[in-house]
């Protein structure tokens, strides 16, 4: 399996404050990951502190 995690970085808060709102979408994420059972296909998008779509992550069936 793959975890894959995308964030757009060049526009809004991320572009403001890139590390900032980093640490705040992987400590978000990090910690909202107990709800899912992170099989192939589960996915969810990412929003910055603004709640704008920046990515999302998934759960592939393969590496690569």
């Amino acid at each position: 399996m793959r975890f894959l995690l995308e964030v757009t970085m060049d526009e809004g808060a991320l572009a403001e404050d890139p590390a900032g709102e980093l640490q705040r979408i992987l400590r978000y994420w990090g910690g909202n990951l107990k709800h899912y059972e992170l099989r192939p296909g589960d996915s969810s998008v990412i929003y910055d502190s603004a709640y704008q779509e920046v990515g999302r992550w998934s759960v592939g069936d393969q590496a690569g």
